[in-house]
């Protein structure tokens, strides 16, 4: 359906591509895999037209469609949410709005004089939308949209007053209920809650087009891709199989490369010495040029690129009191919407808590109780003794200062450090070389919550209350943040959507749900594997 033959690409100094082939067949469901700028989205933008190879060609097959979500969704405002998906169904949404505008004038007492025109054109317009299938059209934008956790209020509101997470959203439903040829899906798994995430899943699995997209949450990749293609220092590599198996295939490629690239240095080594030793010597004229004419003539094997990925260590975190988080009878009320009746709760160090429950249920509300960004109607929330707290929240980014750079920043935050463990610390967060010389407000949403939880685990707590906090992090960056929780010594009350993070770092799992709250021994996998769910409310 879509061929890559040959590309090279030049964006400003930086090669991206260099003759590079691949291939998008029917029915394929490819994850495109590649470290931060390898040129990901560039190559989503030259198969959409938005941008042309330097060399190379990339072809589609005749008729075919694409649909392509990307991160950038534009403006939005004045139309429903309903009416926004359906727009990016084709003619049908043209009708739908002439049919919203006919409905509102009919309604309209100043254009009495008009009605039978009004009502005329309603039953022409009517009669169209029920050939466009129209009807069926607008219950399956509600089906997407409510597979994506929008209630009907949200669905029939102005898309306008969304906020930006919401928005991508819409710009995704867009495209689900396009059900194109190809998808082009670019992150399509950001902002999103557990339970969106699971139904995505299941949408793009019974999907029958092709689908190319890349995603940080590997769980959500394993399970949906049968190909892999990596890019990698301007190549293109076609791995058949999900993201564990090309995983392990690369580690395994690496180490025969390795091995290759050691056995003929050793050999380079002993023929070098052997050229060293006789040149000077006539009687071994002939066998020396006939070796140095044999090292000339061999094909160099490269050492395998390594990817940088640097290990971040704890300090060491002062020790807490075995209380560490009481909430006793707590109540808790937005206007009439109850979040909480009676709560109570208890956490022990070095306990982990993960928070689950559907979109509403109080997740981020028990996180910013806990940490003293809001206070409770009625009942008590405290904190146990000898605790210091990190708070990871999205609004922690607003603490950054706009026009200081990334360096000049940790050095404020952190006056005593040393230029030498606060460089080491930017680059464990994917701050390396002239990254760190960028200023605050040019970062973009990803980079922000890497430098902010940086500066949290630098100078470390002994709780952790983290609410999303693998939002916008990449592969690399989300491994090494799992394997430093891993050997945290304290204690973590966290909220996440990503089902690796959650079973990798939770020991107790509190679930709020309509009927109350909640609360098991053993971390995530062991509630799906006790309550045969993934989220609450959702069973397989």
């Amino acid at each position: 359906m879509i061929r890559i033959e040959n590309i090279s690409k030049q964006n400003s100094h930086r090669l991206l591509f260099i003759e590079a082939s691949a291939a998008l067949n029917k029915g394929e469901k490819i994850g495109l895999v590649g470290p931060n700028g390898a040129g990901k989205t560039t190559l989503f933008r030259m198969i959409t037209g938005e941008e042309q190879p330097d060399e190379g060609q990339v072809s589609l097959e005749r008729g075919v469609t694409i649909g392509y979500f990307d991160q950038d969704v534009g403006e939005m405002a004045g139309r429903s949410a309903v009416a926004e998906v359906m727009d990016g169904a084709g003619p049908v949404s043209l009708v739908a709005a002439e049919l919203a505008e006919l409905e509102a004038a009919m309604s309209d007492p100043d254009r009495m004089d008009e009605m039978e025109a009004i009502v005329e054109r309603y039953g022409e317009v009517q009669a169209r939308y029920e050939e466009l299938d129209g009807y069926a059209l607008e219950g399956r934008a509600r089906e997407v949209l409510a597979g994506l956790s929008f209630t009907e209020a949200m669905m029939d509101g102005d898309v306008g007053k969304l906020s930006g997470g919401w928005k991508m959203r819409v710009a995704l439903a867009r495209i689900l209920l396009m059900r194109p040829d190809v998808m082009l899906l670019d992150e399509p798994s950001n902002h999103l809650d557990l339970e969106s995430l699971i139904w995505l899943e299941s949408f793009l699995k019974s999907y029958d087009g092709a689908l190319l997209m890349t995603s940080h949450d590997r769980e959500f990749m394993n399970r949906i891709v049968n190909k892999i293609i990596e890019i990698d220092g301007g190549a293109l590599t076609s791995y058949s199989g999900d993201y564990a198996f090309y995983e392990a295939q690369r580690a395994l490629s690496e180490k025969h490369q390795q091995a290759q690239f050691e056995r003929q240095q050793a050999m380079l080594a002993k023929e070098i010495r052997f050229i060293e030793r006789f040149k000077a010597r006539a009687s071994h004229a002939a066998q020396v040029q006939s070796r140095v004419k044999k090292l000339d003539k061999i094909e160099r094997v490269e050492p395998p690129r390594r990817r940088q990925t640097v290990a971040f260590d704890f300090l060491p975190a002062p020790r807490s009191g075995e209380d560490v988080i009481n909430l006793k009878n707590v109540h808790k009320a937005y206007g009439s919407r109850v979040i909480y009746e009676d709560l109570s709760f208890m956490v022990r160090r070095r306990e982990r808590w993960c928070i689950l429950g559907v979109n509403g249920a109080g997740k981020s509300t028990l996180l910013k109780l806990v940490a003293g960004a809001s206070q409770p109607d009625a009942g008590s929330v405290a904190i146990g003794a000898s605790v210091k707290m990190g708070y990871f929240a999205q609004h922690a980014m607003d603490l950054l200062s706009g026009e200081q750079t990334v360096f000049q920043w940790l050095e404020e935050s952190f006056p005593k450090a040393g230029q030498g463990p606060l460089r080491a610390l930017a680059g464990c967060f994917g701050f390396s070389g002239d990254d760190v010389e960028k200023r605050c407000r040019v970062l973009s949403g990803g980079e922000k919550a890497r430098l902010v939880m940086a500066a949290m685990l630098f100078d470390p707590p002994n709780l952790l209350v983290l609410d999303e906090p693998t939002n916008h992090l990449d592969l690399d960056t989300k491994d090494m943040l799992i394997k430093a929780l891993a050997q945290f010594e304290g204690t973590m009350l966290f909220v996440s959507h990503d089902r690796h993070f959650l079973s990798a770092l939770s020991n107790r799992v509190l679930e709020l749900t309509p009927d109350g709250v909640h609360q098991y021994g053993g971390g995530y996998s062991e509630y799906v594997a006790r309550t045969g769910q993934e989220a609450p409310g959702l069973h397989p």
